[in-house]
């Protein structure tokens, strides 16, 4: 999928109101990630404390990136079939926004998960539709630094939100008050995002000459691209478990814990630019080479040494940001425009399908075969390489 960078000259108005709205559009998952990234930060030890085992923690995590992922089949689908894409973006964030400072008052794990599902749910609904509207803007500026620069601006939140918690864990020691302190972000987030709908109504005018191709269907590149990234999903462990593995065997405290993963996201949010751009240079080679240099985090993040998962968790952070950055802006590539939500929503939901399996499977290793485990996340992503190679060799059709 090699090809030419996307650039148009800087005083094109159209390109200048597009890079303001992907600007505006950051601006709010950039709150919004200080909202639930700060709550994703400890959750794991926070079920812990409430009596669940690390295969619930596995299992809850990955049921809710499941649901966080295939609800996007069915909202992708209806914000395409009905144009209504702030209506699924407004919805979508109040759930997955609101459901996190209500944490405070979970007092058993049950409902604990059951809240982390509604945020996840939340999520799913608003996801396509934002992302389809980014890509109207996205094809302005470059797919690879829209999305790239989105992602910088959203993990920049996932580095504030865990610091905000370890501060308020830090002076209050209290898990509930720091999801509680979310509340502020979640509202901040909504406020911008109704200020976004206001100034943008309609984001598809800054798309105003369709794609090259408009094929109704999805060609076979989608559905092996759809392949490689549920491998790498699979393999792909989240921090929760992490961060259960560093609370049971006593590597750091809850205290440090949100700090380590605010690290992660600002290697994520660097990532996230160098490898958007990089995709608008070299196309999908550049998620082949990423794949390649984080597959053995795993090893490293689940050691016993502290030094050792801190390595692990840089790299998981460099994955992640190439990930973010470059998935998404691939789609755009391989579907035609009027479909792009349902595009959005389908690829979605196969990569949570295998996050979920493999992050139950991951979850069960923990408690039995820990090598197990290592081995398995390093393999499956492995296995993805060579079918993005394929890919970035014959183009996006």
């Amino acid at each position: 999928m090699s090809k030419a960078p996307q650039t148009m000259p800087t005083r094109d108005p159209v390109r200048s109101r597009a890079l303001r709205f992907v600007l505006l559009l950051g601006a709010v998952s950039l709150l919004a990630d200080v909202t639930y990234e700060g709550a994703r930060g400890i959750i794991g030890p926070y079920l812990q404390h409430l009596g669940a085992r690390a295969a619930v923690v596995g299992v809850a995590v990955g049921l809710g990136e499941f649901v966080g992922y295939a609800v996007r089949l069915l909202s992708g689908y209806w914000s395409d079939r009905t144009g209504r894409y702030w209506l699924f973006t407004l919805l979508g964030y109040g759930l997955n926004l609101l459901a996190v400072p209500l944490l405070a008052w979970a007092g058993h794990w049950p409902l604990a998960v059951a809240l982390l599902l509604v945020e996840r749910f939340g999520k799913a609904l608003r996801a396509p539709a934002r992302d389809a509207m980014l890509s109207h803007a996205a094809g302005q500026v470059g797919r690879g630094w829209a999305f790239g620069l989105h992602e910088a601006l959203d993990q920049t939140g996932a580095v504030l939100g865990p610091l905000l918690v370890a501060g308020v864990l830090y002076s209050r020691g209290d898990y509930r008050a720091g999801f509680a302190a979310l509340a502020v972000p979640a509202l901040l987030a909504l406020t911008v995002l109704l200020l976004a709908w206001r100034l943008y109504p309609h984001p598809r005018e800054l798309e105003p000459v369709a794609p090259s191709w408009q094929a109704r269907g999805f060609g076979r590149a989608f559905w092996l691209y759809l392949a490689a990234a549920a491998l790498v999903a699979a393999g792909f462990a989240d921090f929760a478990l992490v961060a259960y593995h560093l609370g049971s065997r006593d590597l750091l405290s809850s205290t440090w814990i949100p700090t380590l993963y605010a690290l992660a996201m600002a290697v994520d949010a660097a990532a996230a630019l160098a490898f958007g751009r990089a995709y608008d240079r070299w196309g999908l080679r550049a998620l082949a080479v990423s794949t390649l240099l984080t597959a053995g985090f795993a090893p490293l993040a689940f050691a016993t040494t502290l030094p050792a998962v801190v390595v692990g968790i840089v790299l998981w952070g460099v994955g992640m940001g190439a990930q973010e950055s470059i998935l998404r802006a691939a789609v755009a590539e391989m579907a035609p425009v009027q479909r792009r939500a349902t595009a959005y929503g389908l690829f979605n939901t196969g990569y949570g399908l295998a996050w979920f399996v493999g992050s139950a499977w991951m979850g069960w290793l923990y408690d039995h075969a820990l090598t197990a485990l290592m081995l398995f996340s390093v393999g499956v992503q492995l296995l993805a390489v060579p079918l993005f190679w394929h890919l970035a060799r014959r183009g996006p059709h």
